[in-house]
């Protein structure tokens, strides 16, 4: 990987943006994170992906010299739609994402972070979506994630105006879960992660699928949906251990089976 570097420890796989100097999200960066996912999903060694950035951001947004070739409109939605699709891939897949936020998070960096089940972020971190600031408008559909977070007339404001927000507020408004300092961000990260990994990973991938069947079912679509889950997860064997290690009064040690 030209632009990643990865590591894993304990079920984590620890994915670093590493396209100086502000993480740009051009096209080619773009595919490759789709490529590691392709991998994550299948490896049965990751339970949690963490996604943070290298040096000073976490992502400042797309890459704008990149725009400068793009030939017409056409192409220009092209983009969009490929960013669009890997994005919903990341907020739909079966196991948890989290996005370590520090620096800055604009643009579509931040469209990644709202794609992440949960977003932490450093106390002074700055996040926004400026795009009207360069005469266009979010691309890969930070339009609709993040009046889901923080409600419609406060993502209007920060359209309308290109502010910017720091990470304490981000988690008042509910965009982010926790704001810590600088320097002990990163294993506030890893302290969540390695509570989601130690969990089964097929009742993490039934949740996150229930929490998003907004998406695609009604109300009691949803309850029915939930009732049968229910019933899946309880007859694997992570549930039966699950059990067997609460009434013993010991810790569970999930397979994944």
């Amino acid at each position: 990987m030209k632009y990643f570097n990865l590591r894993k420890e304990n079920f984590i796989a620890i994915v670093t943006i590493k396209h100086p100097p502000a993480n740009a999200l051009s096209s080619v960066v773009l595919k490759e994170l789709s490529i590691l996912f392709d991998q994550f999903e299948t490896d049965d060694h990751v339970r949690v992906i963490v996604l943070h950035g290298e040096g000073r951001f976490f992502s400042a947004g797309a890459d704008i010299k990149e725009f400068v070739h793009v030939q017409n409109g056409t192409e220009f939605s092209s983009l969009s739609k490929d960013g669009q699709q890997l994005f919903e891939r990341i907020e739909l897949f079966p196991k948890p994402v989290i996005a370590a936020i520090h620096g800055a998070a604009l643009g579509g960096g931040l469209e990644l972070a709202l794609a992440c089940h949960m977003r932490i972020v450093t106390e002074d971190a700055k996040l926004g979506l400026p795009e009207l600031q360069l005469g266009l408008i979010p691309g890969f559909f930070g339009t609709e994630r993040l009046p889901l977070y923080i409600g419609k007339s406060q993502a209007l404001e920060l359209l309308l105006t290109s502010a910017t927000i720091r990470g304490t507020d981000a988690v008042q408004l509910g965009l982010a879960n926790h704001a810590f300092p600088d320097e002990t961000m990163f294993e506030e990260v890893l302290i969540i992660a390695r509570k989601c990994a130690e969990k089964s990973p097929i009742s993490v991938k039934a949740v996150i699928s229930l929490l998003n069947g907004y998406k695609v079912l009604n109300y009691y679509e949803r309850m029915e949906r939930e009732a049968i889950l229910f019933g899946e997860v309880f007859e694997s064997a992570d549930a039966k251990e699950g059990i067997s290690a609460f009434l013993e009064k010991r810790t569970p040690v999930f397979k994944g089976k």
